[in-house]
Formats: C-alpha cells, sequence, structure tokens
C-alpha cells in the first residue's frame, strides 16, 4: 500500500523534496500547502499534485496523510508537527528543526508520545561517500577517532545569500543564530555521532570578513571558527562565506590513520602511515592517494550511468530508509539523540556569538 505524502511550505526547498518523493515506489504525493496560495498552486502545478491547499487544518482533515513534510522557517515548526502529530501523521522536517533546544526536544518527545516517527533533512550523511567514511571507522581502519574537522562553506554571492543580505526582515536573522543557524547542523550532526559526553567544551570565535557583502539591516556575521573537546576526542567546526572554492568536507583523524570525506568532490580518501623507509616513503603515498581518487572516480561514473550522482541523491537514500521505517515499525534512520545533541551544541554556540544582555 503507497504512503500519502504531503508537503507545507512551498519555498524553493519543496521541490527537492517533491522531485524525490516521487522516485520512491511506495510513495505518492497527496497535496501540497502554503499560506501564500499561490506558492501552493505553482508547486502543485509545475509538478500536477492533485491537490493544494493555503488551509493547513483542512488539508490534514481531507487528505488524511501518513507523512507530513514540513518545510517552512523552523519558528513554525513545533506548532506544525503536534499538529501533524495530533491528525496521525508522521514527519521528515527540514533543518533546522527547531530555533532552540528546547522546542527540539518538545519536538522528538511529541513523536514519541504519539508513537509516531520523524526524522530531520540531513541528506548528505546518506550519501555514497558518507556512508564510506562511516564504513572505514566502524571496521576500525582509522584506530580510535582523536580529532574531527568539519568544514562547511557558504556563498553569501548566490541567489539565496543575495536575498538575506538585502531583507533586513528576512526569517534566518530572527533566528538566534542567524545566517550560521541556518546551515551550522550540517557541520554538527558529521561529528555528534563521535561524542559521547553530555557537555562538550565549545569555545566560539565569530566574526564579520570584509566590508564588501553589501549588506542591509545592520551587521551579519559570516565567519564561525567553534572548537570542542569531548573527553579525548577534540572537533574543529569552520563555517565560511569568504573561502573558495565552497568547500563541504569531514576530516576524521585516527590513531592508525586518517580519512576524509568530500561532499562536494563526493569522494573517500584514506591518509595512510608510512610504510616504507625515508624517501621512498614520501614517494608512495601520492600514488595511493591519486588510485583512491582514480577508483572513485570511476565509481561516480558508475552513479551517474545509474541516475545516482544527482545533487539530492543523498535525500532519496533518507526517505526511503525514513518511509521504509514506518511500514516496517522500526528504528527512524537518525537517532533521536544525535538531533537533539546537534541543537544543543547549536545553544551552546550561539550564546557565545549572539550573549543575551540582560539587566
Amino acid at each position: 500500500m503507497s504512503l500519502k505524502i504531503a508537503i507545507i511550505g512551498c519555498g524553493k526547498i519543496a521541490d527537492a523534496h517533491v522531485e524525490e518523493i516521487r522516485k520512491i515506489s511506495s510513495a505518492s504525493l497527496v497535496a501540497v500547502c502554503d499560506l501564500e496560495p499561490i506558492m501552493a498552486e505553482q508547486l502543485a502545478t509545475r509538478y500536477s499534485v492533485p491537490h493544494w491547499y493555503s488551509d493547513f487544518s483542512r488539508m490534514l482533515d481531507e487528505q488524511q496523510p501518513d507523512v507530513l513534510h514540513i518545510t517552512t522557517p523552523p519558528g513554525s515548526h513545533l506548532a506544525l508537527v503536534r499538529q501533524a502529530l495530533a491528525a496521525g501523521c508522521h514527519v521528515f522536517l527540514e533543518k533546522p528543526v527547531a530555533p532552540q533546544s528546547a522546542d527540539v526536544r518538545a519536538i522528538l518527545d511529541a513523536a514519541e508520545t504519539a508513537n509516531r516517527r520523524l526524522t530531520v533533512n540531513y541528506w548528505p550523511n546518506f550519501e555514497e561517500h558518507a556512508l564510506a567514511l562511516r564504513g572505514l571507522v566502524a571496521k576500525g581502519a582509522l584506530g580510535d577517532i582523536v580529532h574531527l574537522e568539519s568544514f562547511y562553506g557558504y556563498d553569501l554571492a548566490g541567489e539565496y545569500g543575495t536575498a538575506l543580505r538585502r531583507d533586513p526582515n528576512h526569517w534566518v536573522r530572527r533566528l538566534p543564530g542567524q545566517l550560521f543557524q541556518n546551515v551550522l547542523d550540517h557541520a554538527l550532526n558529521k561529528i555528534v555521532p563521535y561524542f559521547t559526553g553530555d557537555t562538550p567544551q565549545v569555545q566560539v570565535l565569530a566574526y564579520q570578513a570584509g566590508s564588501g557583502t553589501n549588506m542591509q539591516g545592520g551587521e551579519l556575521l559570516d565567519e564561525l571558527r567553534v572548537m570542542m573537546r569531548d573527553g579525548d576526542i577534540s572537533a574543529y567546526v569552520t563555517f565560511s562565506a569568504h573561502a573558495r572554492p565552497v568547500g563541504h568536507h569531514l576530516r576524521v583523524y585516527g590513531t592508525r590513520n586518517t580519512a576524509t570525506a568530500d561532499f562536494q568532490m563526493r569522494t573517500v580518501t584514506l591518509d595512510r602511515k608510512q610504510g616504507f623507509p625515508s624517501a621512498l616513503g614520501r614517494l608512495v603515498p601520492p600514488f595511493k592517494v591519486a588510485k583512491d581518487y582514480f577508483r572513485q572516480g570511476l565509481g561516480n561514473v558508475n552513479h551517474f550511468a545509474h541516475a545516482r550522482f544527482h545533487y539530492f541523491h543523498g535525500m532519496h537514500r533518507l526517505l526511503a530508509e525514513f518511509y521504509r521505517s514506518i511500514e516496517e515499525n522500526s528504528e527512524p534512520p537518525i537517532p533521536y539523540a544525535e538531533i537533539l545533541r546537534v541543537s544543543e551544541l547549536m545553544d551552546a554556540i550561539f550564546q557565545q556569538v549572539y550573549p543575551v544582555v540582560t539587566a
């Protein structure tokens, strides 16, 4: 039996949701909804969705979807999740989950109380190279983890960045972490699985780089460095709106080897310990790395040939696993503890970046 899917929030990211839903045979998109009727109507028309609404309650009542995708700004998520759960829906949620970790906890608790599945669109973690890196760690190829470096680049000159810079009332500016909060979970959710303690140490440096960003409505910080320590594992998170080319990668340092997953090139490389003496040992490693890149390049060609190389393929895999967890009554693909930990770290970071001044 096909799962009935509905979407609320018909902005740009909703297009990606629609396209990936349509690739899953066990799912059927029945309706979309937005407070702006023209947005809902346009999305439904572009993708031949049978029903569109501007009244969320009416959509839930008339369509009775099994799964609701929420692609609205995060400030609305808690109320929408509660209403969806009350209507019997499972929930697929866009990041960031909510402005503060207290709301995230309330969302997760509500899902558990309602016995409904919920997950967040941390789709890059479900790309082939991300899974390959997890496999290396799981089989002990890196030894014990010592340090992690997570880098996330952003282009403020792009379409979304331009809208954010020029609109002093943009919803992102109202988030506790502003620009950082809209994307930082993509950097944090890659290191959280390796942390086991309750309260990692966090030190933060944030600033606005340069003066040519054409900001309107006040300062918008656009460079962030975060140093963390959890027991014997340290981590360094970088957000940069100015480094070029725009990068996105995770580097994991172990006691045996070090590995890097590049989310732009979709590759995983392994830095191995030198196995030959002296100068000969320095000659060999570049060839091993070249072999890694060549092998993965061929693998990417194969993925491309089989339509598994498109931008949101990780979302396709995440959706398929999430829908399967609903059908099989199994655990969702992302543990709730990890979702909450990401949000708690974001709270700790933004309290240092944008401290609340009290009288």
